[in-house]
């Protein structure tokens, strides 16, 4: 029996490589560090010709965790956020209630968006993304006779 999947419609060509990026993202689905993603609205511009641009914010809760700690990539349209606490040696716990965990997160952005920064205040870590206005492209294809 084969499964059906939301892209396995005739209709939609060249969708493979999102399927199998959904599968891998529904896999990996740790709910530590917590975090929320915001939309938020920057004016461009001044006077009445000004824009709005939309920004992505994801903010994570990384309480314990030094800048030193924590380490921020990109590849292609992956965003990857790594944490790990080292261990202090030199310190003798009577009760260890607080782990040192290590983490890692990932997501997955449209292209075209831009990372603006990123930055770590009381213990949350937030990360802005610019979503690019989308561009409406009309293109005629003409139509070859062979005869």
């Amino acid at each position: 029996m084969n499964r059906m999947t939301p892209f396995s419609s005739p209709l939609l060509l060249g969708f493979d490589s999102v399927e199998r990026t959904l599968e891998r993202i529904g896999k990996g689905a740790d709910g530590y560090p917590p975090y929320n993603i915001e939309r938020l609205r920057e004016q461009v511009g001044d006077g009445p010709e000004a824009e709005s641009q939309t920004i992505i914010r994801i903010t994570l809760a990384v309480a314990g965790f030094t800048r030193d700690d924590l380490e921020i990539t990109t590849e292609e349209n992956q965003l990857t956020i790594r944490g790990s606490q080292s261990e202090a040696k030199d310190r003798d716990f009577l009760h260890r209630g607080i782990a040192s965990r290590q983490f890692q997160k990932s997501f997955l952005f449209a292209d075209g968006m831009r990372i603006l920064g990123a930055e770590l205040k009381n213990g949350l870590l937030m990360i802005d993304l610019a979503r690019p206005r989308p561009e409406r492209v009309v293109k005629k294809i003409e139509i070859a006779v062979a005869d």
